[in-house]
């Protein structure tokens, strides 16, 4: 299967792209990864994308589709692939479409994870990060240190990030909704579309998810 992965910030979309991959046997493709991997690796694309992030510029949506173009001609992504924080965007959205179109392929599915923006406040504004080893992470509300401020695993000093703030969280919100939230109508009009509530155990909403997307292949 050929399936895109969206929905706002804080809707799990990184947990969930690792699960259902595994399920699907199909590798998972995130923008974040992509990026780590061509700037590491030092690729043409890779050097292009740090020059306009060290200049603190968003990176040119081409660049983005070239590095997803690369990814997804990899032998491992012949049979399927999905998609995590590609497309972002209308542009890339219609893009995708093009690369697809050329080697005579289509999407399956566009994945919706549907969360009510109180939530996802909530979940974001609600994380405590481990000072000590950025790996021990709490939740205020759904994972509590034993002791406020103090990690249960080494005894670090738990702190909000700056980029988990709930004004930060918002005005994130403001950029899915503008930018990201039309692929959704654009991939609608085709039908592509399974919107499901990302509400829940992370595992509950594995199932919801894997439930949906073998309706829509049937």
């Amino acid at each position: 299967m050929r399936i895109v992965l969206v929905g706002p910030p804080g809707a799990g979309k990184g947990t969930q792209a690792a699960y259902l991959a595994k399920n699907l046997a199909i590798p998972h493709i995130s923008t974040g990864d992509l990026f780590r991997a061509n700037i590491s690796q030092g690729t043409p694309l890779g050097q292009k994308a740090q020059e306009y992030m060290r200049a603190g510029q968003l990176v040119p949506d081409e660049v983005t589709i070239g590095m997803a173009k690369d990814r997804m001609d990899k032998p491992d992504a012949a049979d399927g692939f999905l998609l995590d924080g590609f497309p972002r965007n209308l542009a890339q959205a219609e893009a995708l479409d093009t690369i697809l179109k050329a080697d005579g392929l289509k999407l399956d599915a566009v994945l919706d994870l549907e969360v009510p923006e109180d939530e996802v406040v909530k979940r974001i504004a609600g994380r405590r990060m481990c000072r000590k080893d950025s790996s021990h992470i709490f939740h205020v509300i759904y994972n509590p240190p034993k002791t406020e401020g103090v990690c249960d695993a080494c005894g670090g000093e738990l702190y909000q990030r700056e980029d988990d703030s709930e004004e930060t969280v918002r005005r994130r919100l403001e950029v899915y909704h503008s930018e990201t939230e039309p692929i959704i109508d654009y991939y609608k009009a085709q039908g592509l579309v399974v919107t499901i509530s990302a509400l829940g155990k992370v595992v509950e909403v594995t199932e919801r998810a894997m439930a949906a997307l073998e309706r829509e292949a049937a």
